[in-house]
């Protein structure tokens, strides 16, 4: 069973994005941002992993299709 490359560029972003808020949290309350560098970590291997399987790699302007199409898959 193979994954399509869409949807774990999709999870790779969502989690990055989700990172972000971890981020500001740990440097507003003065502690080491563990749970967000481990975050940025997991969403940047998943993001490598879709780039390398995905023939031809993703553009910065394509990605808001890519994750519309996916969402509007998961939905329907």
């Amino acid at each position: 069973m193979t994954i399509d490359p869409d949807v774990i560029f999709v999870i790779g972003m969502v989690v990055g994005v989700l990172a972000i808020p971890a981020l500001i949290g740990a440097f507003s309350e003065s502690r080491t941002p563990r749970a967000a560098a481990i975050m940025v970590l997991i969403a940047a291997g998943l993001i490598s992993v879709a780039v390398i399987r995905k023939p031809g790699g993703y553009t910065v302007s394509g990605a808001p299709e890519v994750f519309m199409r996916v969402v509007g898959d998961i939905v329907n």
